[in-house]
């Protein structure tokens, strides 16, 4: 079968596989994310309360994500992804049970997120690496676009069908449909080919300890220049689900509504982003500068923006920019880094996702209660395209004094795999994307999808 350029990565049975599985799951997250914060919100009256169930899901990452590395470096990564998947799944069952139960506190349900973010930053860096498992080397970058794609049209549909089942089943009839989507992940699991598979060789007797990941990331200078950009770009520069409210609710007058079309016009720009990635043939450092320079500068004009309408329109190619800087970053992370280590390298990248989005939410917050939302845009924005500018200075320094990168050394570390999104954990709270994407490069491994 012949597919197009921007859809190449479907002619691997097993990525038509895992993409289907991926956009089900992601539905089902989605569902899940918006009914869980609703009755944490209807049980409590409070925003804070709802943060705090975030922060339930992200800590684990942020904490012992290295060790979730190391499990994906040594062990079996398909079997090591079903179990996450079928732990992910039990736990939203879990959780429909106790809202049956109609719960007056939330203890249990930070209990289940804190739970499912232990989950996730176990088997989030195997999600990684069995998804570079799973199309060819020449088909990375694709793969990665598709799979923006599949989680934006999978947030809108779960956003939307949560709308719906809500009210005709309530809360648990959202959890249930989630915990059902991991089960498709199961099926996908066991149809895929064997011998089609890319294998990547297991970490090396001398290195299977967090610290050889740590070791390679800090000797690695356009790895700590990438990841620097993100943390910056992933706090400041792309927590749009604060400061879209903040401007709604504040200088646009918008109100709820007005909230909702801007979100949903960020979705359509994440979307016109990952078809533009995927159409392309390769995604070099290059391109991550410029996408981050866009996502920047978008963000300080945007503060500016005198109405909705303008204000929207500036969400489009800021969302865009977002999600070609997170494939670029996910591909390059894929393959400049050998395979025997690529577990643990994914590992430090959820790291970096997880604490940009922990430290950038509550300090956009602040700045917008302090300084106002358009000055909080304006200034956020500026520290972004410095960082921006910081990381083109750097990698033009690395050009001058190194005409190799690491990723052309190894060669015994074996084939060069890709990456693709893969199904998100129960109850994962999803930054502006991810991804993600992202957030991640692979579906599940976001702490949020």
């Amino acid at each position: 079968m012949t597919f197009p350029v921007m859809l190449r990565s479907l002619r691997h049975h097993n990525y038509r596989l895992w993409a289907i599985a991926d956009f089900v799951s992601i539905t089902g997250t989605w569902m899940q994310v918006l009914a869980l914060n609703w009755l944490i919100l209807s049980i409590t009256g409070s925003a804070t309360s709802v943060g705090l169930g975030l922060v339930m899901q992200a800590l684990p990452t942020m904490l012992i994500g290295p060790w979730g590395g190391v499990i994906a470096d040594r062990l079996p990564v398909r079997a090591v992804v079903g179990a996450g998947q079928l732990v992910q799944a039990l736990l939203s069952a879990v959780l429909a049970c106790i809202a049956l139960g109609e719960p007056s506190s939330v203890g249990a349900l930070y209990a289940i997120s804190l739970a499912s973010g232990l989950a996730t930053a176990l088997t989030s860096p195997a999600l990684g690496r069995f998804g570079a498992e799973v199309v060819g080397p020449e088909d990375l970058s694709n793969g990665l676009a598709l799979g923006s794609v599949l989680s934006s049209g999978g947030r809108i549909l779960g956003m939307s069908l949560a709308g719906v089942v809500i009210p005709l089943f309530g809360v648990p009839g959202a959890f249930f449909t989630n915990s059902a989507s991991f089960l498709g992940v199961l099926v996908a699991l066991a149809l895929m080919r064997r011998r089609e598979f890319h294998r990547l060789p297991p970490s090396e007797p001398g290195e299977r300890g967090i610290a050889a990941g740590f070791r390679y990331v800090l000797r690695d200078p356009r790895m700590l220049i990438m990841f620097g950009l993100a943390f910056v770009l992933g706090s400041l520069g792309r927590n749009y689900q604060v400061t879209m409210a903040a401007m709604a609710e504040g200088p646009l007058a918008a109100g709820a509504s007005g909230y909702g079309a801007l979100s949903v016009a960020f979705a359509v720009g994440t979307v016109l982003g990952g078809v533009y990635a995927a159409s392309r043939l390769r995604l070099p450092p290059r391109l991550l500068l410029i996408a981050a320079t866009v996502c920047a500068a978008g963000q300080m004009l945007s503060g500016g923006a005198p109405t909705l309408l303008l204000f929207g329109a500036a969400m489009l190619p800021i969302a865009a920019a977002a999600v070609v800087l997170d494939t670029t970053v996910s591909t390059r992370v894929q393959l400049d880094s050998p395979g025997h280590l690529r577990g643990r390298v994914i590992s430090a990248q959820g790291m970096v996702g997880a604490a940009s989005g922990a430290v950038g939410g509550p300090a956009l917050g602040v700045l917008c209660d302090t300084l106002g939302p358009r000055t909080a845009l304006v200034l956020a924005g500026a520290v972004s395209l410095a960082a921006a500018l910081a990381a083109a200075y750097g990698f033009a320094r690395l050009r001058r004094t190194r005409p190799a990168t690491p990723a052309q050394a190894p060669a015994a570390a074996g084939p060069v795999p890709t990456a693709v999104t893969v199904p998100h954990p129960a109850g994962t709270p999803v930054p502006a994307r991810s991804a993600a994407s992202t957030a991640q490069p692979t579906a599940s491994a976001a702490a949020g999808r």
